[in-house]
């Protein structure tokens, strides 16, 4: 899925730009509305992120140029949280109005709901399969073999996370922000080693030993394709 990123601040765009391909998305990434309005006009991205304060227009006027071609999802990226400037950028189709600066698992959840609004990704599965290991999101249950595994949330949105990339390694990074908590505390570098081990070893004593697999210098990976 093609994400159209219009961000001026290199800083920014590029850590942008990288936390967005690690959930999978494919990003382009424009710093002034000239190059944005080529890619709108291929018609290719399924979601739009624009920055508002731009060196040769604005943000609003690629939201008109891009309501023009399609119903295309927006979400404004901007400093300025007056709502005057808010409600002119709903009131010309804008979708969501995210203000910096921004927690990042705050942003990604805003365009995981916009693009399901637009019935452009489907809504959480019903359950996922790993061979022996069943995930069942709705219920917030994980089964070994058919019997509950009993996990903390905390462990519970580990494995989620495991679960949404399967096969690919994923850094201790990446790991944290996946088990960002909510409520603005975040776990640390040497808590996450904890999860990752309790994790392992509620999954081997229900029968699922070999599930994360540890790679050396890089990170984790979880075994197994969905199915």
């Amino acid at each position: 899925m093609k994400i159209l990123l219009v961000e001026d601040d290199r800083t920014i765009a590029s850590g942008l730009e990288y936390s967005l391909q690690t959930e999978g998305y494919e990003v382009m990434v424009c710093e002034n509305c000239a190059q944005a309005e080529k890619e709108i006009a291929t018609g290719e991205y399924a979601l739009y992120l624009l920055d508002l304060t731009l060196p040769d227009g604005s943000g609003y006027d690629l939201c008109r140029k891009a309501k023009g071609f399609s119903d295309v999802p927006v979400i404004f990226l901007t400093a300025c949280d007056e709502e005057v400037s808010v409600v002119m950028g709903l009131d010309m189709g804008a979708d969501d109005y995210v203000t910096k600066p921004f927690r990042l698992r705050e942003l990604l959840s805003r365009i995981k709901s916009v693009l399901r609004r637009a019935n452009r990704i489907p809504a959480d599965p019903a359950v996922l399969n790993f061979g022996n290991l069943t995930i069942q999101p709705q219920k917030a249950m994980v089964l070994v073999n058919g019997k509950e595994v009993a996990l903390t949330a905390l462990e519970y949105r580990l494995l989620l996370t495991f679960a949404a990339h399967p096969g690919q390694i994923l850094t201790r990074s990446q790991l944290l922000e996946g088990i960002w908590d909510i409520a603005g505390n975040f776990v640390n570098d040497n808590t996450l080693s904890v999860y990752i081990k309790r994790l392992r070893e509620k999954l081997a004593e229900a029968g699922d030993a070999e599930r994360i697999a540890t790679v050396r210098g890089l990170g984790y990976r979880m075994e197994g394709e969905s199915c």
